[in-house]
């Protein structure tokens, strides 16, 4: 029967599973299999699995309670395996690998930061720090039939705007790497030039969400800082 996996922990974790559900209409009980060094946290696949909201938050809250008491590998949500000999074979095969990223994530927790900036600030500035760009403006407007002036001006505006994001993003990124152990880049999204994951030491949490706040007052109002955690460390898995 397929089985549903939650997580990797050593086999000595406390592994506090009561008053948790599983995903699942109804939900499916939770339990574990165990090597001599491993578990697994897993339960009964459901028939169908959706990615409802009350089968997410089934599932984060199983990664919440295992990380509170120690170090997890979570699996990402619609994770299967085809029975319980199969997920025993994987936890024996990747011994090494699991064990060594449980020593990488002992004692450590997860966070988000992503960062946005309003267009017509940047807009401002790339018309205040660009010649080129402020004389194709300034052109477009006094002559609204030239086309060709129009694309190189839009063209020239998204380089500029794409440079002057990245840069940003990376000094922002350094300037904030010292208070994690290690960092993870992500694609921007539509919204966010910025989207980095942070793996910090739980006693250094508070100094990494001061951080991010310094650089949220050197930026200024025109940028939305956004920083969640803890996670699951799933950026670092």
């Amino acid at each position: 029967m397929p089985i549903y996996v939650y997580a990797v922990t050593r086999a000595d974790h406390p592994l506090r599973l009561e008053g948790l559900q599983g995903v699942g209409d109804p939900p499916s009980e939770l339990r574990y299999l165990a090597t001599k060094e491993l578990a697994a946290v897993v339960g009964d696949a459901p028939p169908e699995l959706r990615a409802k909201r009350r089968d997410l938050m089934a599932h984060q809250l199983v990664l919440e309670r295992l990380m509170a008491d120690g170090a997890a590998l979570p699996m990402r949500f619609g994770l299967l395996g085809p029975d319980d000999d199969a997920v025993l074979g994987v936890l024996e095969e990747q011994r090494d690998a699991y064990r060594r990223r449980l020593e990488e994530l002992d004692g450590c927790l997860e966070y988000n930061l992503k960062v946005a900036r309003d267009e017509r600030d940047l807009l401002h500035e790339i018309l205040t720090g660009s010649p080129e760009a402020r004389r194709l403006d300034a052109y477009t407007r006094e002559h609204p039939e030239a086309q060709g002036d129009k694309v190189a001006l839009g063209e020239l505006l998204m380089q500029e705007a794409q440079q002057r994001e990245r840069t940003e993003a990376e000094g922002l990124v350094d300037r904030l790497a010292p208070s994690a152990l290690r960092t993870a880049a992500a694609d921007p999204t539509a919204a966010h030039f910025l989207n980095v994951s942070f793996l910090v030491e739980r006693d250094r949490a508070t100094a990494l969400s001061e951080a991010v706040h310094q650089e949220a007052e050197r930026c200024g109002d025109s940028y939305d800082f956004t920083l969640s955690g803890p996670l699951p460390p799933y950026s670092f898995v």
